[in-house]
């Protein structure tokens, strides 16, 4: 696959910037190349523009090899840099299932690109064929989240293959949510699909949100044309110094995961029982999206009593319908106390 065919053409002919700290390889004592204070140590060093050392982490905890591998301010700087690289504003377009992650749309305006939504079915799963149907010879990037936010379910495999076969674009494959499913991640299928984006966080599973570290995989042509147009130190040194303590929390994470799932089963047996929940979604998230009797009701009751859900009751599909994180047992204790007191 020819990538460069896809790009735009300011960004295919790009001269990137190139800033003092990625000249220069090797080890040195003294730096008086980039015009920083030489006080307040390590404060006053500008973080490693290619954060080499924190994908070298990741790169052993993801199988995957470190080309393959960028780092962004959120998984949601890598979604606004495929925009920017590969879809040319009030010309180009891309799909998206619908309903799914609301920033795929946002950056689509913000970027001026066309956003076609394409209805899940009534499982929430969706078929290539639908998704292809969609497309255009304009049609730049598809937008696929599984588990999908704010659904909840994985999306069927076969049917992702097949869009990453006959589609001649970008893939994006969100994964976010990948470390509570059942289903595999599509990590070790990345060699053989040129066109495939994976974005993976360590927001959700990793229990790390508040540091905003996202990660996309892709191959090593599409990961060097989003890092010739990041913003130079895109991450922080602080974030690169906890994504680093996080990754080597690997066995606290593995249990987190492995509590978070079991406290989601319970979740769900217990919201069974109680009359104002009207049906409950499949989930391979750590989330639970559930029908109920009147969903901006039980929003505001939850807020009163110092509980905070997701009123997903206007997303399409959705009608009804609140998002609930699995939290500790305590909080989920707490949710379903406040949901018996609303029922009685």
């Amino acid at each position: 696959m020819n990538i460069n065919k896809l790009l735009r053409k300011n960004i295919a002919t790009l001269k990137p910037y190139s800033s003092a700290r990625s000249e220069f390889k090797g080890e040195a004592s003294v730096f008086l190349d980039a015009n920083e204070n030489p006080f307040n140590a390590p404060f006053n060093r500008y973080p490693d523009p290619l954060q080499s050392k924190l994908k070298a982490s990741i790169s052993a905890v993801k199988g995957v090899p470190t080309e393959n591998i960028f780092l962004g301010n959120g998984s949601d700087e890598p979604i606004d840099l495929l925009y920017r690289a590969f879809c040319e504003p009030r010309i180009d377009n891309v799909v998206a299932i619908d309903p799914t992650y609301g920033m795929y749309k946002v950056c689509a305006d913000i970027n001026d690109v066309e956003y076609r939504k394409v209805l899940l079915q009534e499982n929430f799963d969706f078929t290539a064929d639908e998704m292809l149907k969609a497309t255009d010879k304009n049609s730049k990037i598809i937008w696929l989240c599984s588990p999908n936010n704010p659904t909840g379910n994985s999306l069927n495999g076969q049917e992702i293959e097949k869009t990453l076969k006959y589609f001649h674009g970008i893939v994006v494959l969100d994964e976010a949510y990948i470390d509570f499913s059942s289903q595999p991640s599509f990590l070790k299928t990345l060699a053989q699909h040129p066109n495939l984006v994976i974005l993976q966080t360590l927001s959700k599973a990793w229990g790390s949100a508040a540091i905003r570290l996202g990660m996309a995989f892709a191959s090593p042509e599409i990961i060097q044309v989003l890092s010739n147009i990041k913003y130079p130190y895109n991450i922080n040194i602080l974030t690169q110094e906890q994504a680093l303590r996080a990754i080597e929390n690997k066995k606290q994470v593995e249990e987190w995961v492995r509590i978070l799932i079991s406290e989601r089963t319970l979740l769900i047996e217990f919201l069974k029982q109680l009359p104002l929940i009207k049906h409950i979604y499949p989930t391979d998230a750590n989330f639970v999206l559930v029908r109920v009797e009147d969903a901006n009701a039980i929003y505001q009751y939850l807020v009163k009593n110092s509980i905070v859900v997701r009123n997903r009751s206007t997303i399409s599909l959705c009608a009804g319908c609140i998002r609930i994180t699995v939290g500790t047992h305590e909080e989920n204790a707490a949710l379903l106390a406040s949901l018996r007191a609303c029922t009685t």
